[in-house]
């Protein structure tokens, strides 16, 4: 593994932060060293001061995009976190079930703000065609969103080995997926009807604007805070409140908390917030 030079990591750190804002803090230079070896060998570069000059240079900008997908990229699988899941059926979605009986309602609308690879944005729409498939008038859609197009072309794949499906109940995998045959064997692909209700955008979440025309009644974004000096965070909550509709809820990741960032949520659970119902 290359050991980088404190002023070469100085340097990768600004690059990353400037492109999007993704924080590391000298406690991540071993992870970064980690995460660049694999990547210096693609390139055929002999240390991470080549590689610096590389990003110095006209493909820097090229490079750097590679750079960002590295360090911002996170192992994942299916149902993560588990209690999250079981709180936005048991209580999110039969609450507003509840609320659409009595007024009619809207199409019902998640976003997996940092989805990966897509196993966040696809277990919410199995857990959600589960829970509306005797409702055969209810409308629903999960957004899903990642700042690396390189997992986002995986996510639209929709193709996970069986390592990643260990959470996943046998009868789910049964409904919800196909099974790979031939040099595919082993791994599990989306079925089609699943796949069409999950859109993938590739997004900065501190970008300008959301190309989302509507609220969301959810937004999951786990395990990506940590990433973001302080600043950044209370921008990034702040921005993920006003696109949620009035009692929507925010989740975070186990490891997360927003103690010590303003904004207008409300603590349900740890990990769980949610947004007032008027102001």
């Amino acid at each position: 593994m290359n050991v980088i030079a404190d002023r070469d990591y100085e340097f990768i750190c600004r690059q990353v932060y400037e492109r999007s804002r993704i924080h590391l803090g000298a406690n991540k230079k071993e992870m970064v060293s980690a995460r660049l070896s694999r990547r210096l060998h693609q390139l055929g570069l002999e240390d991470c001061h080549a590689y610096c000059r590389l990003l110095k240079s006209e493909d820097g900008k090229e490079e750097l995009a590679h750079l960002v997908d590295l360090i911002a990229t996170n192992y994942t699988n299916f149902f993560r976190e588990t209690e999250h899941f079981k709180f936005l059926i048991q209580t999110v979605v039969r609450d507003w079930k509840t609320e659409r009986r009595l007024k009619g309602g809207e199409c019902f609308r998640v976003w997996s703000s940092a989805a990966s690879t897509g196993e966040e944005a696809y277990s919410i729409a199995i857990l959600l065609a589960e829970a509306f498939a005797d409702e055969l008038s209810v409308r629903w859609k999960v957004e899903a969103s990642d700042i690396s197009s390189r997992v986002i072309e995986k996510a639209r794949l929709a193709v996970y080995s069986g390592e990643r499906m260990q959470l996943v109940r046998e009868e789910r995998v049964r409904r919800h997926f196909q099974y790979g045959v031939g040099n595919w064997e082993g791994f599990y692909r989306v079925r089609p009807e699943l796949r069409a209700q999950v859109h993938f955008h590739e997004l900065n979440l501190l970008q300008d604007r959301y190309p989302f025309e509507r609220g969301f009644h959810v937004i999951f974004c786990r395990n990506v805070m940590i990433y973001f000096d302080h600043d950044t965070q209370e921008q990034l909550v702040t921005r993920l409140s006003e696109q949620l509709l009035p009692g929507g809820y925010l989740f975070v990741g186990h490891s997360e908390t927003l103690t010590g960032i303003r904004h207008p949520l409300k603590v349900v659970l740890p990990s769980i917030y949610r947004k007032p119902l008027s102001p």
